[in-house]
């Protein structure tokens, strides 16, 4: 199953997004939408899972979760907003950690992308940064990769340029 992961929207999608998600079975949004017209963009194209994030309106809280939690290919994931990264967790990950061990663990809201491995919780974390225009990130970037029978695979960085810099 291809997924395309992407984060920190801030209510803008353009055409490099949508091509991107075309190609995906499945898109994850970490938060920060910002617009339901994201979203909408997104579905018209491809399968959506997203959680709202902290600048997210009430609309869009009552569509879309502060957690999601699924199964992807045997793969288990959990997927919220302010989640924090291994060893900085936010306090309410950290508790829940404890008990409901994910295989993947992914945030946004900090604009950094990260990849990395958690030892404590034998887990991998993902943070795609953001693709949005609007926030301090320098770069926009998406993560893309394959989930195949409870392994991901193909992980690759989507680089769309400089903020400022549209392509």
């Amino acid at each position: 199953m291809k997924i395309l992961l992407l984060s920190d929207t801030h209510s803008y999608i353009d055409n490099q997004i949508l091509k991107h998600a075309k190609n995906a079975d499945e898109v994850w949004h970490a938060g920060d939408i910002g617009s339901l017209d994201v979203t909408d963009q997104i579905q018209n194209v491809s399968r959506l899972r997203a959680v709202f994030g902290n600048i997210d309106s009430h609309e869009i809280r009552k569509e879309f979760p502060l957690h999601q939690q699924f199964i992807v290919e045997g793969l288990s994931v959990w997927m919220t907003h302010i989640g924090g990264y291994p060893g900085r967790y936010a306090k309410e990950v950290r508790e829940k950690m404890m008990h409901q061990k994910p295989d993947l663990f992914i945030s946004g809201h900090s604009h950094i992308l990260k990849v990395m491995r958690d030892k404590t919780y034998k887990l991998l974390h993902m943070n795609p940064g953001a693709i949005g225009i609007h926030g301090f990130h320098s770069k926009r970037t998406m993560l893309q990769f394959e989930v195949n029978q409870s392994k991901i695979e193909n992980l690759v960085v989507i680089d769309l340029g400089k903020r400022g810099e549209l392509k």
